[in-house]
């Protein structure tokens, strides 16, 4: 079993033929998607549809809400099943997961993907707009329909669908066994580094008109409260014509503190 530290990011050497794939997507009744109960989460529509749930899961959509779809209903599909069966270990949970054009979801970590032992978060994207940015640390992960990744969400991340366009993943919950761990590893060497998002590049550049602009670093400088802080250097940009999000400025915070702590290691 290899013993290296699990990666940020990994895309799998597994691909999947996306035509069956879709034309079983598009029978599922539109009545089906549970939407997210967590409302504070996201904006628009994040919802789902449950291949297979947790044994502990107290809902077919974990998390979600909504009537469940009979169990098994999806054995009946061909693509579902190939699609599955190409794991070579216990699948815990494998959903379908929408989000909306014109939706996002906030800035958030799963930290009990993290734990020791935890399962592995794969994401095999269906449906992915071009515009559509999945960002872990503030980093794209560049997913493409038909591959298969694994992502440490134990990590910040957050998702943005501009649109048009829905984005559509298959989510699986998956036991870290040697096959799979193996799997990850090997697929390192065909992971495309990560880039920054468009909102973090936008705050890149904002942070360098700060540095050369004293009136606009005064400006700044005479906030104490971090919340107004955030949301003024937020409203900065926009008037510069530099789009990010709070999200940006408070991973910043995080990286300064972090990197001041590091200073003092002996």
């Amino acid at each position: 079993m290899p013993t290296s530290p699990l990666p940020v990011c990994s895309r799998l050497p597994l691909r999947f033929e996306l035509a069956p794939l879709l034309d079983a997507l598009a029978r599922i009744d539109a009545a089906a998607w549970q939407g997210h109960f967590n409302t504070g989460y996201y904006e628009g529509d994040w919802s789902g549809v449950a291949l297979i749930t947790p044994e502990d899961a107290p809902l077919p959509l974990a998390p979600g809400l909504g009537a469940p779809m009979r169990s098994g209903w999806w054995q009946r599909e061909t693509a579902w099943n190939h699609l599955l069966d190409a794991f070579q270990t216990r699948v815990r949970s494998a959903r379908l997961l929408r989000l909306g054009p014109g939706s996002r979801i906030h800035e958030h970590c799963d930290p009990d993907l993290g734990l020791p032992g935890s399962d592995l978060r794969l994401h095999v994207p269906l449906l992915s707009p071009p515009g559509v940015e999945f960002l872990v640390d503030g980093l794209q992960v560049p997913m493409r329909p038909g591959e298969c990744w694994f992502l440490d969400l134990s990590r910040p991340h957050r998702v943005d669908n501009p649109g048009p366009g829905e984005r559509i993943h298959l989510v699986l919950d998956c036991h870290p066994n040697d096959w799979l761990l193996a799997a990850v590893h090997q697929g390192l060497p065909d992971t495309p580094a990560l880039q920054p998002g468009r909102a973090v590049q936008a705050f890149a550049q904002f942070r360098r008109q700060v540095a050369g602009d004293v009136a606009l670093a005064r400006q700044l400088q005479g906030l104490t409260d971090v919340r107004d802080f955030t949301r003024e250097v937020v409203r900065l940009g926009a008037e510069l014509g530099l789009l990010f999000a709070e999200a940006e400025v408070r991973a910043a915070m995080r990286q300064g503190k972090q990197a001041w702590r590091e200073q003092w290691k002996v």
